[in-house]
């Protein structure tokens, strides 16, 4: 128990991943299931404790002194690509709504399916 304490950054990670593959799984609603996704893609981890940012004042001291910011512009560049697919997405979802007049998954695979044996 005191180890998640002390992940807790991981354990909250862990939380938001669950919740967001749930969403996506279980949800018919397709704006709901890009709600998923985004939380799907929001569990990450940057930050490690002890550390401190790479900024040289006094020189370098140790390579273990620093926390390494590559995670964190990884992280960054997620959250863009991530912004930039919902947007796409909710076009999509825009144009499915205005050709199919719902949200429902199911209901729109089943109307594709009748324009097919049309």
């Amino acid at each position: 128990m005191s180890q998640l304490l002390t992940n807790y950054y991981e354990a909250a990670s862990v939380i938001l991943f669950g919740i967001g593959f749930m969403n996506l799984l279980l949800q018919r609603n397709l704006i709901k299931k890009f709600i998923g996704l985004n939380i799907l893609f929001l569990a990450a981890k940057g930050y490690v404790a002890g550390r401190t940012a790479p900024i040289l004042t006094n020189g370098i001291i140790d390579a273990d002194y620093y926390i390494n910011p590559i995670p964190a512009g990884l992280v960054l560049t997620g959250i863009v690509v991530s912004v930039s697919v919902t947007a796409f997405s909710l076009a999509l979802v825009l144009r499915l709504y205005k050709h199919y007049g719902s949200l429902d998954m199911d209901e729109i695979l089943r109307m594709m399916r009748e324009e097919e044996g049309e």
